[in-house]
C-alpha cells in the first residue's frame, strides 16, 4: 500500500513537471517571442542573447539551466537538484518543440494582451512546478536559496532578480517593451503566489464564550472539526475563561457561524484566514478516538 502511494505520488510530480514545462515554454513561443517583450528570469537572458547574436533560445536557456542546477544541488541538497533535473532539460526540450511546431505564427500583435496572458502562462507553469518541491531551472532557483536561508518569500525575491535582468535588456529594448516587460514580471509574480497557495488556504475561528462546552460539542459533533480550548482572562473584569480556537475550511464559516449564534448570540467571534494548514484532519486522515 505504501509503495503503491508513493507510486501515485511520483507519478503526480512527474506530471506536474511536464505540464509546467510545457505551459512555460508555450507561454514563450506564443507571446513572448513574436511580440518582442522583455522578461526576467533565464528566459530573460536567452531571450537577450537570441536577439543579439542569433543563437537558440532553447540552447542558452539549457546553458543557463545547467549553472543553475549545480548550484541548486550545492546549496539545496541532492534531493532538490534531482527534481530540478528534470525541469533543466525538459524546459529547453518542450521549447524546442513549441518551437518547431508554431515557427512563425503570431497569436496576436496586441502588447497588452500578450503581457497578460504571458503573466498568467509563466506565474502559473512556475507555481504548478514549485507546489511540488520542483523547479523549471534557470534564476528562480536563486530565490529558493533565499528562501531556505534567510527567509525571504520567493515571489519578492524573484521580482528582485527579475527586474535586475529587466534593465539590463532595457538598454537595446524599445521603451513600450520595457514597460510592458515590468508590469509582465509583477503579473506573474502575483499569479505565482496565488497557484502557490491554491487549495491550502483555511480559516481561524476564535469564539469567546460563556457556554464553551456546548460549543465545543456542537462544533466536534456537527461541523466534525477539531477544537482547541486555551485558558483566557477577560481584560476588564478580570474573570477567568476559555477561548474556543477552531481551523475550518472557508465554505464551512456560515454554517459555523449559524451554530455558534444559535447556542450563544453574544459569543464574541474572531475570524482570520490562514495560508496552510498541516495535521490531522487536513494534511493527514482524521484519527478519531473514543471520546467520554
Amino acid at each position: 500500500m505504501i509503495q503503491s502511494s508513493e507510486r501515485g505520488r511520483l507519478a503526480r510530480t512527474a506530471l506536474a513537471l511536464l505540464a509546467g514545462n510545457a505551459l512555460y515554454s508555450l507561454t514563450v513561443v506564443l507571446f513572448l517571442m513574436p511580440s518582442g517583450l522583455i522578461t526576467g528570469g533565464a528566459t530573460g537572458i536567452a531571450l537577450a542573447a537570441n536577439r543579439l547574436t542569433g543563437v537558440p533560445v532553447s540552447g542558452v536557456l539549457l546553458a543557463v539551466n545547467v549553472a543553475m542546477l549545480l548550484a541548486g544541488w550545492v546549496l539545496l541538497g541532492r534531493r532538490f537538484a534531482l527534481s530540478t533535473l528534470a525541469s533543466t532539460f525538459l524546459s529547453p526540450l518542450t521549447l524546442a518543440v513549441w518551437e518547431r511546431l508554431f515557427a512563425g505564427y503570431v497569436l496576436t500583435d496586441d502588447l497588452f494582451l500578450c503581457t497578460i496572458f504571458a503573466g498568467l502562462g509563466i506565474g502559473g507553469a512556475l507555481g504548478i512546478v514549485i507546489r511540488v518541491g520542483g523547479s523549471t531551472g534557470g534564476m528562480d532557483i536563486p530565490p529558493l536559496v533565499l528562501q531556505k536561508y534567510f527567509r525571504i518569500p520567493v515571489a519578492a525575491s524573484m521580482t528582485v532578480f527579475d527586474l535586475l535582468i529587466l534593465f539590463a535588456q532595457a538598454v537595446s529594448s524599445p521603451k513600450a517593451q520595457v514597460l510592458y516587460g515590468v508590469v509582465l514580471v509583477f503579473a506573474y509574480s502575483i499569479v505565482l503566489d496565488k497557484v502557490i497557495l491554491l487549495g491550502s488556504r483555511r480559516t481561524e475561528v476564535k469564539l469567546v464564550s460563556a457556554r464553551t462546552d456546548e460549543l465545543r460539542s456542537a462544533i466536534l459533533s456537527e461541523l466534525d472539526r477539531g477544537v482547541t480550548l486555551l485558558s483566557a482572562e477577560g481584560g476588564y473584569l478580570r474573570q477567568p475563561g476559555q477561548l474556543l480556537l477552531t481551523v475550518i475550511f472557508p465554505r464551512e464559516l456560515p454554517r459555523l457561524e449559524r451554530l455558534v449564534h444559535a447556542i450563544d448570540p453574544a459569543c464574541f467571534m474572531i475570524v482570520s484566514e490562514v495560508t496552510e494548514v498541516r495535521g490531522r484532519g487536513f494534511s493527514l486522515e482524521k484519527d478519531y478516538l473514543n471520546r467520554q
